[in-house]
């Protein structure tokens, strides 16, 4: 049995002996068609099981209404939290979303960038992968505007909106360094992005500033486990390994700034097991304010990230492009502020030597 095929504005017509254009003006709700003759053209199309072309109407408008959203791992928190304020905005708009996956490939991003513009979409926000921007070129050079998220990408002149990671690694530290601690470490992912080579200088800065030398060892990179992709959810485990090194050379009174919340909830566990009480003997600080956050024991000191505010604001920057047609002006860059969430986990903590 062959497949059904699929109804077009022909059949409709045909059925009811209309010329394709009065069925094309109803469906439409333009004038120059009797009321009579549009409600019997829509319930005909209803019957029949039409479904506009969407793709064939781009073509022809030169407006596909959709945006092209490429993102490296929506399993991460931030990101989920960004792709449904994204795609919310966009529906307000009157625009779909086309949803592309990297997981932190190149050659994934590449294939992205090549498909959406197959596709023909009205515009693209993208996490970018930070390696190569030639594809993101041509994508522009095709009259596609591009807008990048959380994440900078120095070689394309593109606009940016994302987190100001930067004041929210000096927030946090600043924060301990108030409460009295002097011995802080930072763990973050080993990945050489942005948000984390930000919130690395933000944490320096910040203890130059205070005239407080980081002792050694004081940036922790985390790897990603083996045979695990590096854009794969946050792995708690990886960052336990790390508190139990942690838990032996560091003092009380220490505090160790974590660059996600899972990592986090790995250091609570290895320091718990290692007689090391969270919030009176060691202190740890969070990041991003995941829903679990609150409810750990003792809750947790993180910093909170706008994402809603973040994907609601790249939305209006692209659809500015895509009006006015602009692609290749002066870009433009916007960084929102974090916010430092004081809960219990950092302190006040006991001092002096274990």
């Amino acid at each position: 049995m062959s497949p059904r095929r699929r109804p077009t504005l022909r059949d409709i017509a045909l059925s009811l002996d209309l010329s394709v254009n009065t069925v094309s003006r109803a469906l439409a709700d333009k004038d120059a068609v009797s009321p009579e003759t549009r409600e019997r053209v829509k319930g005909e199309a209803e019957r029949l099981g039409y479904v506009p072309n969407t793709m064939a109407r781009s073509l022809v408008l030169r407006n596909a209404m959709t945006l092209g959203l490429v993102i490296t791992n929506p399993s991460n928190p931030f990101f989920a939290r960004l792709i449904s304020a994204i795609e919310e905005r966009g529906r307000e708009r009157g625009y779909s979303l086309m949803l592309m996956v990297t997981e932190d490939s190149a050659e994934n991003e590449r294939r992205a960038a090549e498909e959406l513009m197959r596709w023909g979409v009205d515009g693209v926000l993208a996490i970018p992968v930070q390696h190569g921007a030639e594809h993101w070129r041509r994508l522009r050079k095709s009259g596609t505007p591009v807008v990048l998220l959380n994440r900078h990408l120095p070689e394309l002149d593109a606009d940016v909106v994302g987190v100001d990671y930067y004041a929210g690694a000096r927030a946090a530290t600043e924060h301990v360094l108030d409460s009295g601690a002097r011995e802080l470490y930072l763990i973050e992912e080993d990945l050489d992005i942005s948000p984390v080579s930000e919130r690395i200088r933000g944490f320096h800065e910040t203890l130059a500033a205070r005239g407080i030398g980081a002792p050694d060892g004081a940036v922790v990179r985390v790897d990603a486990p083996e045979g695990v992709p590096v854009s794969a959810p946050f792995d708690p485990g990886a960052a336990y390994a790390i508190g139990a090194d942690l838990a032996r050379r560091a003092g009380r009174g220490a505090v160790v700034l974590a660059g996600n919340d899972y990592h986090a909830l790995g250091l609570y566990r290895a320091f718990t097991e290692r007689g090391l009480r969270v919030g009176a003997d060691i202190g740890v600080v969070g990041h991003g304010d995941h829903p679990f956050s609150a409810y750990l024991d003792p809750a947790l000191t993180t910093v909170r990230l706008p994402a809603p505010d973040v994907g609601r604001a790249g939305v209006d920057r692209l659809l500015e492009r895509v009006r006015s047609g602009a692609v290749d002006t002066e870009p433009i860059h916007t960084l929102l502020a974090p916010e430092l969430v004081v809960r219990a986990s950092a302190g006040p903590l006991r001092r002096g030597e274990r």
